[in-house]
C-alpha cells in the first residue's frame, strides 16, 4: 500500500492527475494480477515513464475560466464579457463611402450613381427589382402589382408620376435600405450594391414609359413592339422569344 502512495504521488507529482488517480484505485495492480505479472512495480514504473514521455498534463484543461456573459468577481462590473475596444470595427463594416451605404450627401438624397451603370448593372437591377420589388410595384413601376390587385389595403404610388421622376437617386435608396410608410426595409435581403443596381434600373424604367422617339436608336419603335414567341413553354419551362421580333424594323427588313 505504501509503494503504491508513493507511486500515485510521484504520478501527481509530474502533472498527471488521471494515472495518479488510476494507480491510487488499485487499478494496476488488479489489472497485472488478472494477466498474471507478479512485477508490479516494474509495470507501475513502466507506466510512469510513459506518462512522462507523452507529456501527460491537465493544467491548461482545468485552468478557471468564465462563461459568456456570466458573473465575476474580478472586474468592478462583475461582468466577465468585456466591452469592444473603443474604435473596433467588425470586419466588413467600415463603410468609408457614407453615400455608398446611405445614399445620402451633406445635404439630403444625392441624385448619382455611385460606380458607373452598365447593362450588367441594369440586368442585376432588374433580376433583383423583378424578385423583391415587383409583386408591389408590379415589372413596370405603375404599383399594380400582384399584391396590390389582390386587395392589400394600400396601393404603392407609381415611379411614373411627377413627384417620384423628379427623386433623387439617393431617395430611392434610402427606402429600399429603411422602408417608407408600410413598405418594411429590405436592408438584411439585398446587398447595397444590389440596391443601387435596383435604384438604375427604377430609373431606366421611368424613362422606358416616358421615351420619346429621339431618346432611342434609330429604326427603334416607340413603344417598342411585342416580341413574338417561337415557343409557348409549360408550367415547366419558360416561354422562347423569336430572335427574329427583337432586331430592329430596318434590320428584319
Amino acid at each position: 500500500m505504501t509503494r503504491l502512495r508513493q507511486t500515485s504521488a510521484a504520478a501527481h507529482a509530474i502533472g498527471c492527475p488521471t494515472l495518479a488517480r488510476f494507480v491510487r484505485n488499485g487499478w494496476i495492480p488488479r489489472l497485472c494480477r488478472a494477466k498474471g505479472f507478479s512485477k508490479t512495480p516494474s509495470i507501475v514504473a513502466l507506466l510512469l515513464g510513459l506518462a512522462i514521455l507523452s507529456a501527460c498534463r491537465l493544467d491548461m484543461h482545468v485552468q478557471p475560466r468564465q462563461n459568456p456573459l456570466s458573473r465575476s468577481d474580478f472586474f468592478a462590473d462583475q461582468r466577465s464579457e468585456r466591452a469592444a475596444v473603443e474604435g473596433t470595427v467588425a470586419r466588413g463594416e467600415l463603410h468609408e463611402d457614407s453615400y455608398f451605404y446611405t445614399g445620402r450627401a451633406s445635404d439630403g438624397p444625392g441624385n448619382y450613381m455611385p460606380f458607373p451603370v452598365t447593362k450588367e448593372v441594369l440586368e442585376r437591377g432588374r433580376e433583383r427589382y423583378n424578385i423583391y420589388c415587383s409583386p408591389c410595384h408590379s415589372l413596370v413601376g405603375d404599383g399594380n402589382g400582384f399584391i396590390p390587385s389582390r386587395g392589400f389595403s394600400r396601393m404603392p404610388p407609381s415611379y411614373h408620376i411627377p413627384r417620384l421622376q423628379k427623386a433623387p437617386l439617393g431617395y430611392f435608396y434610402d427606402v429600399i435600405t429603411n422602408g417608407f410608410g408600410i413598405m418594411p426595409d429590405y436592408s438584411s435581403q439585398i446587398s447595397p450594391k444590389d440596391r443601387w443596381n435596383i435604384v438604375a434600373y427604377i430609373r431606366a424604367l421611368q424613362l422606358s414609359q416616358n421615351a420619346r422617339q429621339a431618346d432611342v436608336p434609330a429604326g427603334q419603335a416607340v413603344p417598342s413592339e411585342s416580341p413574338k414567341f417561337g415557343q409557348l413553354g409549360s408550367g415547366a419551362t419558360l416561354p422562347v422569344i423569336d430572335s427574329a421580333s427583337t432586331l430592329p424594323s430596318e434590320e428584319r427588313k
